[in-house]
């Protein structure tokens, strides 16, 4: 399973995308689920029992460590935002630089970096 998902990884790295702890661990899953489902078909009924699996944070800092990959993003941003609380901070913002007299270059952006995950090689 952890095979695959390597070249999961590798594939989605060379066409340029970045892949988060959390969808690593979906896909881990849904690996596994796919695995399960057809040795469940090659062996019968019989088979349907077993352990499952979970893509916990544990396994994923052992999977690291297992196959080579380094850290590159821990978390991704939510996709939707509050665009009419941004609006309203852009006002209020104005206001402060206005009102405090700052300068444009005393004012500048900062944000949290995420981190990815990239194989060593």
């Amino acid at each position: 399973m952890e095979q695959l998902l390597l070249l999961w990884i590798k594939e989605k790295q060379l066409a340029g995308e970045s892949v988060s702890e959390a969808i690593i661990c979906e896909k881990a899953g849904a690996i596994f689920q796919d695995l399960k489902r057809d040795v469940t078909e090659m062996e019968g009924e019989s088979s349907q029992g077993g352990e499952g699996f979970k893509a916990s944070r544990g396994w994923f800092d052992n999977f690291k460590k297992r196959s080579g990959i380094r850290s590159v993003i821990r978390h991704v941003e939510a996709s939707s935002a509050d665009i009419k609380a941004a609006e309203n901070f852009i006002k209020v913002f104005e206001n402060l630089i206005s009102e405090e007299g700052y300068l444009p270059q005393q004012v500048f952006n900062c944000d949290e970096t995420g981190l990815f995950w990239k194989k060593n090689a």
